[in-house]
């Protein structure tokens, strides 16, 4: 399944609060991805990059994407979901609140929902208050609940 993109122009972004989004399309969480993440944030804790020791000995039954990777994730997930025509500069501004309520396996395939929850007017633009929910597929509870921040520029 492929995400409905929605695409507005910059001057309509006002009319976007309250908005849902949907979900992004569904992508694979690869053990390669685990390593490259480790990799760059020099964090090899074995739970996430020793696949043989994490199905033995972690309550994961198996290897896990570290939480911050995961988080991540919602860039590329939000740059699926959201195209505002007629800007100069997208910025990511950051977060309000983040919880990693469950893991993602190695090998799950996770997607995210977006809600705009609030559209603020700020100097030269606006700022999106956006819901972020990360799901895993077949998952009981979220992998990750965050409340981003995104200002687009004229």
């Amino acid at each position: 399944m492929t995400a409905t993109t929605t695409i507005v122009k910059y001057t309509d972004i006002p009319s976007l609060a309250g908005q849902d989004l949907g979900w992004s399309s569904w992508l694979e969480v690869t053990q390669e991805r685990v390593n490259l993440f480790a990799d760059a944030t020099d964090d090899h804790q074995w739970i996430h990059t020793d696949p043989e020791r994490a199905t033995a000995e972690s309550p994961f039954g198996g290897p896990i994407a570290h939480g911050f990777l995961s988080l991540s994730l919602a860039t590329r997930f939000w740059t699926e979901l959201l195209d505002v025509e007629g800007v100069t500069t997208k910025v990511n501004y950051g977060l309000d609140k983040v919880r990693f309520v469950s893991p993602v396996a190695v090998g799950a395939r996770a997607r995210m929902n977006a809600v705009i929850a609030e559209v603020t007017e700020v100097r030269g633009g606006y700022q999106l208050t956006v819901d972020q929910t990360i799901e895993v597929e077949g998952g009981t509870k979220p992998a990750v609940v965050a409340r981003g921040l995104y200002r687009f520029y004229a």
